[in-house]
C-alpha cells in the first residue's frame, strides 16, 4: 500500500504561482511513476502531468506545457515527494488537483493510488 497526501493548494490571482506537493509513503518502490490530475466543477477528471521514474521523463498536457513543472524528491526507501510547480496561472486552472501513484499514464484507470485532492482557485 502507498499513502498519498497533497498540500499547497489555495487562492491565487491570475498570473500568480503555486507549488503543490504530494507526499508518498509506504511501498513506493512498487511504483514506476506518478501523475497529477485535476477536476473542475461539473467536468471530468483531466490529466495534467506525470513523471516516469525511468530516466525521470516528464509529460505534460498541452494546456499546461511551459507553465507547469513536475518533479520528484526521494526521501528514503519508502518515502518520496512529487511536486507540481504552477506558474502563470489562469482562471481556467481552477480545479481540485489530485496526485496519483503507480503509473505515468494519461488515463486515470492506470493509477492504483490517489490522494485526497487539494483545491486551487485562480481569480481573474
Amino acid at each position: 500500500q502507498v499513502q498519498l497526501v497533497e498540500s499547497g493548494g489555495g487562492l491565487v490571482q491570475a498570473g500568480g504561482s503555486l507549488r503543490l506537493s504530494c507526499a508518498a509513503s509506504g511501498r513506493t518502490f512498487e511504483m514506476y511513476g506518478m501523475g497529477w490530475f485535476r477536476q473542475a466543477s461539473e467536468k471530468e477528471r483531466e490529466w495534467v502531468a506525470s513523471i516516469n521514474w525511468r530516466g525521470g521523463t516528464t509529460y505534460y498536457a498541452d494546456s499546461v506545457k511551459g507553465r507547469f513543472t513536475i518533479s520528484k524528491d526521494d526521501n528514503g526507501p519508502t518515502e518520496l515527494t512529487v511536486y507540481l510547480e504552477m506558474n502563470s496561472l489562469e482562471p481556467e486552472d481552477t480545479a481540485v488537483y489530485y496526485c496519483a501513484g503507480g503509473s505515468a499514464a494519461v488515463v486515470p484507470r492506470y493509477y492504483t493510488y490517489w490522494g485526497q485532492g487539494t483545491q486551487v482557485t485562480v481569480s481573474s
